[in-house]
Protein backbone atom coordinates (compact mmCIF):
# COMPACT_ATOMS: atom_id res chain seq x y z
CA UNK A 1 0.00 0.00 0.00
CA UNK A 2 2.85 2.63 0.70
CA UNK A 3 4.73 1.99 -2.14
CA UNK A 4 1.52 2.66 -4.25
CA UNK A 5 0.33 -0.95 -5.22
CA UNK A 6 -3.13 -0.44 -4.47
CA UNK A 7 -3.66 2.88 -6.00
CA UNK A 8 -2.55 6.50 -5.36
CA UNK A 9 -5.56 7.21 -2.56
CA UNK A 10 -4.80 4.16 -0.42
CA UNK A 11 -1.11 4.73 -0.86
CA UNK A 12 -1.64 8.80 0.85
CA UNK A 13 -4.01 7.12 3.23
CA UNK A 14 -0.65 4.80 4.38
CA UNK A 15 1.48 7.44 3.74
CA UNK A 16 -0.41 10.21 6.07
CA UNK A 17 -1.17 6.71 8.84
CA UNK A 18 2.65 6.14 8.83
CA UNK A 19 3.40 9.49 9.74
CA UNK A 20 1.15 9.51 12.30
CA UNK A 21 2.55 6.31 13.68
CA UNK A 22 6.25 7.24 13.43
CA UNK A 23 5.02 10.40 15.47
CA UNK A 24 3.71 8.36 18.44
CA UNK A 25 6.36 6.20 18.96
CA UNK A 26 4.10 3.53 17.59
CA UNK A 27 5.99 0.01 17.84
CA UNK A 28 4.00 -1.12 14.40
CA UNK A 29 0.34 -1.49 13.02
CA UNK A 30 -2.10 -3.18 13.70
CA UNK A 31 -5.28 -5.01 11.82
CA UNK A 32 -8.88 -3.52 12.62
CA UNK A 33 -12.30 -5.13 12.29
CA UNK A 34 -14.41 -1.45 12.02
CA UNK A 35 -14.20 2.06 11.22
CA UNK A 36 -16.29 4.86 12.39
CA UNK A 37 -15.71 8.30 10.14
CA UNK A 38 -15.97 11.69 11.30
CA UNK A 39 -14.35 13.79 8.48
CA UNK A 40 -17.70 13.89 6.50
CA UNK A 41 -19.07 16.47 8.31
CA UNK A 42 -17.92 19.53 6.18
CA UNK A 43 -16.13 21.65 8.02
CA UNK A 44 -14.39 23.77 4.70
CA UNK A 45 -12.91 22.73 1.18
CA UNK A 46 -9.90 20.99 2.63
CA UNK A 47 -12.68 18.25 3.79
CA UNK A 48 -13.78 17.87 0.16
CA UNK A 49 -9.90 18.33 -1.39
CA UNK A 50 -8.62 15.54 0.84
CA UNK A 51 -11.25 13.11 0.68
CA UNK A 52 -11.29 13.28 -3.05
CA UNK A 53 -7.63 12.51 -3.08
CA UNK A 54 -8.33 9.80 -1.01
CA UNK A 55 -10.29 8.45 -3.37
CA UNK A 56 -7.90 8.32 -6.57
CA UNK A 57 -7.60 4.95 -7.82
CA UNK A 58 -11.23 3.92 -7.02
CA UNK A 59 -9.90 3.42 -3.44
CA UNK A 60 -12.43 1.22 -1.17
CA UNK A 61 -12.60 0.94 2.83
CA UNK A 62 -11.23 -2.13 4.00
CA UNK A 63 -13.56 -2.83 6.94
CA UNK A 64 -17.08 -2.18 7.71
CA UNK A 65 -17.00 1.63 8.39
CA UNK A 66 -19.84 3.89 8.93
CA UNK A 67 -20.24 7.55 8.67
CA UNK A 68 -20.94 10.28 11.59
CA UNK A 69 -22.80 13.11 11.32
CA UNK A 70 -23.26 15.43 8.24
CA UNK A 71 -23.69 19.64 8.19
CA UNK A 72 -27.32 18.50 6.93
CA UNK A 73 -30.22 16.59 7.38
CA UNK A 74 -30.73 14.59 4.24
CA UNK A 75 -34.00 13.00 5.10
CA UNK A 76 -35.65 16.35 5.96
CA UNK A 77 -33.53 18.71 3.57
CA UNK A 78 -36.17 21.12 4.12
CA UNK A 79 -35.07 21.85 8.25
CA UNK A 80 -31.49 23.60 7.20
CA UNK A 81 -31.70 27.24 7.31
CA UNK A 82 -28.06 27.92 6.05
CA UNK A 83 -26.65 28.47 2.36
CA UNK A 84 -27.35 26.66 -0.40
CA UNK A 85 -23.78 26.21 -1.32
CA UNK A 86 -22.38 25.43 2.57
CA UNK A 87 -25.73 22.47 1.55
CA UNK A 88 -24.29 21.85 -1.85
CA UNK A 89 -20.74 21.39 -0.56
CA UNK A 90 -21.90 18.95 2.31
CA UNK A 91 -23.16 16.62 0.00
CA UNK A 92 -20.53 16.68 -2.26
CA UNK A 93 -18.47 15.47 0.72
CA UNK A 94 -20.82 12.66 1.93
CA UNK A 95 -21.47 11.50 -1.77
CA UNK A 96 -17.56 11.53 -1.86
CA UNK A 97 -17.68 9.05 1.30
CA UNK A 98 -20.18 6.61 0.32
CA UNK A 99 -18.34 6.08 -2.77
CA UNK A 100 -15.24 5.13 -0.86
CA UNK A 101 -17.60 2.37 0.59
CA UNK A 102 -18.96 3.66 3.82
CA UNK A 103 -21.98 3.18 5.20
CA UNK A 104 -24.44 5.93 4.60
CA UNK A 105 -25.34 6.02 8.62
CA UNK A 106 -24.85 9.15 9.38
CA UNK A 107 -25.14 9.02 13.26
CA UNK A 108 -22.48 10.38 15.90
CA UNK A 109 -23.84 6.85 17.90
CA UNK A 110 -22.91 4.40 15.79
CA UNK A 111 -23.32 2.04 18.98
CA UNK A 112 -26.75 2.05 18.22
CA UNK A 113 -26.37 0.25 15.37
CA UNK A 114 -27.65 -3.48 14.87
CA UNK A 115 -23.78 -4.10 14.33
CA UNK A 116 -21.45 -3.18 16.77
CA UNK A 117 -18.02 -3.95 17.69
CA UNK A 118 -17.17 -6.58 20.76
CA UNK A 119 -15.21 -6.73 23.73
CA UNK A 120 -11.90 -6.83 22.50
CA UNK A 121 -11.99 -5.35 18.76
CA UNK A 122 -9.60 -3.79 17.25
CA UNK A 123 -11.19 -0.59 15.91
CA UNK A 124 -10.22 3.19 14.33
CA UNK A 125 -13.90 5.80 15.97
CA UNK A 126 -13.87 9.14 15.19
CA UNK A 127 -16.74 11.33 16.99
CA UNK A 128 -16.22 11.87 20.99
CA UNK A 129 -18.98 10.49 22.63
CA UNK A 130 -18.49 7.27 20.14
CA UNK A 131 -15.16 6.97 20.69
CA UNK A 132 -15.35 7.10 25.01
CA UNK A 133 -18.36 4.85 24.83
CA UNK A 134 -16.51 1.57 22.65
CA UNK A 135 -13.54 1.83 25.16
CA UNK A 136 -15.89 1.78 28.51
CA UNK A 137 -19.16 0.21 27.60
CA UNK A 138 -18.38 -2.05 25.15
CA UNK A 139 -14.42 -2.68 25.46
CA UNK A 140 -13.38 -2.31 22.08
CA UNK A 141 -10.44 -0.92 21.43
CA UNK A 142 -9.59 2.67 19.87
CA UNK A 143 -7.47 5.61 20.05
CA UNK A 144 -9.80 9.37 19.82
CA UNK A 145 -9.32 9.87 15.92
CA UNK A 146 -9.29 12.75 14.63
CA UNK A 147 -10.87 14.09 11.11
CA UNK A 148 -8.69 12.15 8.28
CA UNK A 149 -6.65 9.39 10.18
CA UNK A 150 -9.99 7.74 10.87
CA UNK A 151 -10.81 7.06 6.97
CA UNK A 152 -6.99 6.65 6.25
CA UNK A 153 -7.10 3.58 8.90
CA UNK A 154 -10.20 2.45 7.00
CA UNK A 155 -8.81 2.50 3.77
CA UNK A 156 -5.94 0.18 5.14
CA UNK A 157 -7.42 -1.83 7.65
CA UNK A 158 -4.62 -0.76 9.71
CA UNK A 159 -3.99 1.45 13.03
CA UNK A 160 -1.16 2.45 14.73
CA UNK A 161 -0.44 -0.03 18.31
CA UNK A 162 -0.30 2.33 20.53
CA UNK A 163 -2.75 3.97 23.66
CA UNK A 164 -6.07 2.64 24.01
CA UNK A 165 -5.10 -0.40 20.92
CA UNK A 166 -2.92 -1.52 24.00
CA UNK A 167 -3.76 -3.75 27.56
CA UNK A 168 -1.56 -1.12 29.62
CA UNK A 169 -2.68 2.03 27.79
CA UNK A 170 -6.27 1.07 28.99
CA UNK A 171 -5.64 1.26 32.91
CA UNK A 172 -7.08 3.73 35.00
CA UNK A 173 -4.92 6.67 36.48
CA UNK A 174 -7.52 8.46 38.71
CA UNK A 175 -9.81 7.98 40.91
CA UNK A 176 -13.05 9.03 41.41
CA UNK A 177 -15.58 8.52 44.43
CA UNK A 178 -18.89 9.49 43.53
CA UNK A 179 -20.78 10.33 47.35
CA UNK A 180 -24.02 11.65 46.89
CA UNK A 181 -27.90 11.22 48.16
CA UNK A 182 -28.97 7.95 46.67
CA UNK A 183 -32.06 9.23 44.79
CA UNK A 184 -29.49 11.17 42.81
CA UNK A 185 -28.32 7.73 40.72
CA UNK A 186 -31.96 7.65 39.61
CA UNK A 187 -32.24 10.21 37.68
CA UNK A 188 -30.80 10.50 34.09
CA UNK A 189 -30.00 14.18 34.50
CA UNK A 190 -27.56 13.14 37.04
CA UNK A 191 -25.10 11.11 34.74
CA UNK A 192 -24.16 14.24 31.73
CA UNK A 193 -23.41 16.38 34.90
CA UNK A 194 -21.02 13.56 36.41
CA UNK A 195 -19.53 13.83 32.48
CA UNK A 196 -19.28 17.00 32.77
CA UNK A 197 -17.09 16.83 36.18
CA UNK A 198 -14.80 14.44 34.66
CA UNK A 199 -13.77 16.04 32.04
CA UNK A 200 -12.88 18.82 33.76
CA UNK A 201 -11.13 17.05 36.36
CA UNK A 202 -9.40 13.93 34.61
CA UNK A 203 -8.13 15.89 31.08
CA UNK A 204 -7.18 13.00 29.03
CA UNK A 205 -6.25 10.44 32.34
CA UNK A 206 -8.69 7.54 32.69
CA UNK A 207 -11.12 7.86 35.10
CA UNK A 208 -12.17 4.95 37.85
CA UNK A 209 -15.34 5.51 39.01
CA UNK A 210 -16.82 4.11 42.46
CA UNK A 211 -20.04 4.76 44.11
CA UNK A 212 -22.51 3.24 40.68
CA UNK A 213 -24.14 0.70 40.41
CA UNK A 214 -26.64 -1.12 37.61
CA UNK A 215 -28.94 1.86 37.58
CA UNK A 216 -26.13 3.33 35.30
CA UNK A 217 -27.71 1.99 32.17
CA UNK A 218 -26.15 2.78 28.88
CA UNK A 219 -27.92 5.58 27.77
CA UNK A 220 -26.85 6.87 31.14
CA UNK A 221 -23.30 6.05 30.67
CA UNK A 222 -23.67 7.20 27.25
CA UNK A 223 -24.40 10.55 28.55
CA UNK A 224 -21.51 10.74 31.19
CA UNK A 225 -19.13 9.75 27.97
CA UNK A 226 -20.17 12.38 26.01
CA UNK A 227 -20.74 15.20 28.72
CA UNK A 228 -16.87 13.80 29.82
CA UNK A 229 -15.30 13.76 26.29
CA UNK A 230 -16.71 17.50 25.26
CA UNK A 231 -15.53 19.20 28.38
CA UNK A 232 -12.54 17.46 28.87
CA UNK A 233 -10.69 14.93 26.05
CA UNK A 234 -11.79 11.58 27.97
CA UNK A 235 -11.83 8.64 25.67
CA UNK A 236 -12.22 6.05 27.91
CA UNK A 237 -13.63 5.52 31.49
CA UNK A 238 -14.08 2.83 34.07
CA UNK A 239 -17.57 2.32 36.64
CA UNK A 240 -15.98 -0.33 39.27
CA UNK A 241 -18.52 -3.48 39.11
CA UNK A 242 -20.26 -2.08 36.10
CA UNK A 243 -18.05 -1.44 33.17
CA UNK A 244 -16.64 -4.61 31.64
CA UNK A 245 -12.82 -3.84 32.03
CA UNK A 246 -13.69 -3.15 36.01
CA UNK A 247 -14.94 -5.75 37.95
CA UNK A 248 -12.63 -5.00 40.76
CA UNK A 249 -10.06 -2.22 41.68
CA UNK A 250 -7.00 -3.76 41.15
CA UNK A 251 -8.14 -5.13 37.08
CA UNK A 252 -9.05 -1.71 36.60
CA UNK A 253 -6.25 0.10 37.76
CA UNK A 254 -3.64 -2.87 36.34
CA UNK A 255 -2.88 -3.71 40.09
CA UNK A 256 -1.41 0.29 40.56
CA UNK A 257 -2.13 3.20 42.80
CA UNK A 258 -4.21 6.27 41.45
CA UNK A 259 -2.32 9.14 40.85
CA UNK A 260 -5.18 11.13 42.47
CA UNK A 261 -8.21 10.47 44.36
CA UNK A 262 -11.34 12.92 44.12
CA UNK A 263 -14.65 12.45 46.03
CA UNK A 264 -17.70 14.39 44.75
CA UNK A 265 -20.34 15.11 46.79
CA UNK A 266 -24.09 16.40 46.17
CA UNK A 267 -22.71 19.84 46.05
CA UNK A 268 -20.36 19.55 43.38
CA UNK A 269 -23.22 18.16 41.48
CA UNK A 270 -25.58 21.36 42.19
CA UNK A 271 -22.96 23.24 41.45
CA UNK A 272 -22.04 21.53 37.84
CA UNK A 273 -25.97 21.82 36.91
CA UNK A 274 -25.94 25.20 37.49
CA UNK A 275 -22.38 26.23 35.85
CA UNK A 276 -23.99 24.20 32.81
CA UNK A 277 -26.86 26.83 32.48
CA UNK A 278 -25.00 30.03 30.84
CA UNK A 279 -28.51 32.24 30.87
CA UNK A 280 -31.79 33.08 31.71
CA UNK A 281 -35.07 34.76 30.36
CA UNK A 282 -38.26 33.16 28.28
CA UNK A 283 -37.85 29.78 26.53
CA UNK A 284 -37.08 30.28 22.74
CA UNK A 285 -36.84 26.64 21.76
CA UNK A 286 -35.60 23.19 23.08
CA UNK A 287 -33.45 20.65 21.91
CA UNK A 288 -32.68 17.03 23.19
CA UNK A 289 -30.89 13.77 21.56
CA UNK A 290 -27.47 15.10 21.98
CA UNK A 291 -25.65 12.07 21.61
CA UNK A 292 -28.48 10.84 19.34
CA UNK A 293 -31.33 9.52 21.28
CA UNK A 294 -31.66 5.89 21.40
CA UNK A 295 -34.81 3.95 20.82
CA UNK A 296 -35.66 3.71 24.35
CA UNK A 297 -35.15 7.40 25.10
CA UNK A 298 -37.61 7.74 22.54
CA UNK A 299 -40.34 6.21 24.10
CA UNK A 300 -39.47 8.11 26.85
CA UNK A 301 -39.84 11.46 25.80
CA UNK A 302 -43.11 10.40 23.53
CA UNK A 303 -44.56 9.05 27.29
CA UNK A 304 -43.60 12.31 29.21
CA UNK A 305 -45.46 14.33 26.25
CA UNK A 306 -48.35 12.41 25.73
CA UNK A 307 -51.64 14.14 25.18
CA UNK A 308 -49.37 17.56 25.18
CA UNK A 309 -48.24 20.36 22.75
CA UNK A 310 -45.37 22.14 23.30
CA UNK A 311 -45.47 26.13 22.65
CA UNK A 312 -42.28 26.43 21.82
CA UNK A 313 -39.76 25.01 18.93
CA UNK A 314 -38.50 21.43 20.20
CA UNK A 315 -36.01 19.88 18.65
CA UNK A 316 -35.25 15.92 18.69
CA UNK A 317 -31.84 14.54 17.18
CA UNK A 318 -31.83 10.93 16.36
CA UNK A 319 -30.38 8.55 13.94
CA UNK A 320 -32.55 7.58 10.95
CA UNK A 321 -31.75 3.79 11.43
CA UNK A 322 -33.39 4.19 15.20
CA UNK A 323 -36.18 6.87 13.52
CA UNK A 324 -36.96 3.77 11.30
CA UNK A 325 -37.11 1.64 14.57
CA UNK A 326 -39.37 4.03 16.19
CA UNK A 327 -41.73 4.52 12.93
CA UNK A 328 -42.51 0.61 12.89
CA UNK A 329 -43.30 0.75 17.20
CA UNK A 330 -45.43 4.18 16.52
CA UNK A 331 -43.59 6.67 18.52
CA UNK A 332 -43.41 8.79 15.91
CA UNK A 333 -47.11 10.08 15.70
CA UNK A 334 -47.03 10.58 19.21
CA UNK A 335 -43.79 13.48 18.87
CA UNK A 336 -45.47 14.67 15.57
CA UNK A 337 -48.64 15.16 17.98
CA UNK A 338 -46.68 17.34 20.15
CA UNK A 339 -45.23 19.36 17.87
CA UNK A 340 -41.69 18.03 17.69
CA UNK A 341 -39.53 18.60 14.90
CA UNK A 342 -37.38 15.13 14.42
CA UNK A 343 -33.66 15.87 12.79
CA UNK A 344 -31.68 13.17 12.01
CA UNK A 345 -27.80 13.16 9.90
CA UNK A 346 -26.79 15.89 11.67
CA UNK A 347 -27.23 17.95 15.16
CA UNK A 348 -28.66 21.01 16.26
CA UNK A 349 -25.73 22.60 17.72
CA UNK A 350 -23.14 21.85 14.50
CA UNK A 351 -25.67 23.10 11.56
CA UNK A 352 -28.08 26.01 11.20
CA UNK A 353 -31.73 24.62 12.01
CA UNK A 354 -33.13 26.11 15.23
CA UNK A 355 -32.16 29.63 13.38
CA UNK A 356 -32.80 32.70 15.43
CA UNK A 357 -34.35 32.13 18.77
CA UNK A 358 -36.09 34.86 21.11
CA UNK A 359 -34.78 33.43 24.45
CA UNK A 360 -32.62 30.79 25.75
CA UNK A 361 -32.73 27.18 24.38
CA UNK A 362 -32.88 24.02 27.16
CA UNK A 363 -31.58 21.02 26.63
CA UNK A 364 -30.93 17.81 28.85
CA UNK A 365 -27.61 17.31 26.77
CA UNK A 366 -24.32 18.55 28.77
CA UNK A 367 -22.64 18.19 25.55
CA UNK A 368 -24.90 20.03 23.73
CA UNK A 369 -24.85 23.09 26.27
CA UNK A 370 -21.21 23.00 26.39
CA UNK A 371 -20.83 23.64 22.35
CA UNK A 372 -24.04 25.40 21.41
CA UNK A 373 -23.12 28.91 23.18
CA UNK A 374 -20.11 29.22 20.75
CA UNK A 375 -21.55 27.54 18.12
CA UNK A 376 -25.15 28.83 17.94
CA UNK A 377 -24.55 32.11 19.55
CA UNK A 378 -27.42 30.91 22.20
CA UNK A 379 -28.09 31.30 26.13
CA UNK A 380 -28.78 27.66 27.51
CA UNK A 381 -30.70 26.35 30.10
CA UNK A 382 -29.47 22.99 31.56
CA UNK A 383 -32.31 20.72 32.80
CA UNK A 384 -33.59 17.22 32.45
CA UNK A 385 -35.62 15.92 29.68
CA UNK A 386 -39.07 15.96 31.80
CA UNK A 387 -38.06 19.80 32.58
CA UNK A 388 -37.24 20.37 29.03
CA UNK A 389 -41.24 18.62 28.33
CA UNK A 390 -42.89 20.95 30.74
CA UNK A 391 -41.00 24.23 29.90
CA UNK A 392 -42.16 23.12 26.65
CA UNK A 393 -45.81 22.71 27.11
CA UNK A 394 -46.05 25.82 29.24
CA UNK A 395 -43.76 28.11 27.46
CA UNK A 396 -41.46 29.03 29.57
CA UNK A 397 -38.35 27.18 32.05
CA UNK A 398 -39.93 25.40 34.30
CA UNK A 399 -37.53 23.62 37.13
CA UNK A 400 -38.94 20.40 38.95
CA UNK A 401 -38.02 19.63 42.25
CA UNK A 402 -36.26 15.92 41.23
CA UNK A 403 -33.10 17.18 41.58
CA UNK A 404 -33.68 18.27 45.59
Amino acid sequence: MLAGGHGPGVQLAMKLLTAVAESEDAPRLIEIEGAHIDGCLFHGQSGIDLAKALARGDSRVRVPTTLNVASIDMLHPELFRGDPELARKSRELTDTYVGLGCQPTWTCAPYQLAQRPSRGQQIAWGESNAIVFANSVLGARTNRYGDFIDICCALTGRAPLTGLHTDEGRFGSIEFVVEVDDHLLDLDVFYPILGYLLGHRAGMEIPVITGLDERATEDRLKALGAGAASSGAVAMFHVLGVTPEAPDRATAFGGANPVETITLGTPDFSRAKEDLSTGAGPLGAVSVGTPHMSLSELKTLASVAEGQVTQVPFFVNTARDVLSEAERAGIVGSLDEFGATVVTDTCTYITPIIGDVAGVVMTDSAKWAHYAPANLGVEVVFASLTECVLSAIEGRVVVTDEWR
